[in-house]
């Protein structure tokens, strides 16, 4: 049976899809083993031609946007670009994270890989809302600590770089669980060892843009996956997530008006 992906919305000018962790967006020259893509999936499952709006990197998994037509696409693609999108992301941190914060931190754009000799460029200003949604602490050893804290949070970037939660939650001292390119190998080993954890527990739950064809405010949300609800179940977390973020099966009953 051919694969196919979980699809939140969809009209006449755009589709939203739920992308599950391990899975790149497109064809890319940095991963060229890969033969699965969330581009060819959609354009098979829906019979048509589809074109990203955005990028998730390969371990996240959440909300993806693609336009069904070039002026779809590029009339949505300016609203990222003069950052008119609200996007929300939950991430399991290491350490006991602030309760809020901002993170204002410029990052540099990271290197092509395919570039032997890439020019050096200038850091550009990046920022990162940020609130903590749950704390644990764990009886398990990791480096010289008898036990390990970890944090829930809900993040809110504001520009759009690459790996920028990733790099600015590293540059906070609490990594995101999972990353093993800006994260902590013995924590990343720890949640292996002990819940099986294979992923980024990072997810792009939500995002808020107004319409480009209908100009009316537009909101599209992401189940979490099961593995990362099963964590969230482990470590006592389930009722700190939105009931929106969570599988229908799972959330609350809807509130009435």
């Amino acid at each position: 049976m051919d694969e196919t992906l979980e699809i939140l919305y969809r009209d006449e000018h755009l589709v939203a899809v739920n992308k599950p962790a391990g899975l790149l967006v497109h064809r890319s020259p940095i991963d060229r083993r890969e033969t699965r893509f969330a581009l060819q999936i959609l354009r098979d499952q829906l019979g048509q031609r589809v074109y990203p709006v955005h990028r998730l990197d390969k371990p996240t998994s959440g909300v993806l946007l693609f336009g069904l037509s070039s002026e779809a696409t590029h009339r949505t693609a300016e609203a990222f670009a003069g950052r008119q999108v609200g996007k929300k992301y939950l991430a399991v941190l290491r350490g006991y994270s602030p309760e809020q914060g901002t993170i204002d931190y410029p990052l540099r754009d990271e290197p092509d890989q395919r570039v032997a000799k890439a020019p050096p460029v200038e850091a550009r200003p990046s920022r990162t809302d940020f609130r903590r949604l749950a704390t644990v602490e764990l009886p398990i050893a990791v480096g010289l600590y008898a036990s390990s804290r970890y944090s829930l949070v809900e993040a809110r970037p504001l520009s759009g770089r690459r790996h920028q939660l990733r790099r600015h939650f590293k540059h906070l001292s609490h990594p995101i669980i999972g990353d093993t390119t800006h994260g902590n190998g013995q924590h990343n080993r720890s949640f292996r060892q002990q819940f099986g954890c294979q992923r980024l527990l990072l997810a792009a739950t939500e995002l808020s843009f107004i319409h480009p064809y209908s100009d009316l405010p537009l909101t599209i949300q992401a189940p979490l996956a099961e593995d990362f609800c099963a964590l969230l179940a482990d470590l006592g977390w389930s009722d700190a997530v939105p009931s929106s973020w969570l599988p229908a099966k799972e959330s609350a009953l809807p509130k009435l008006d």
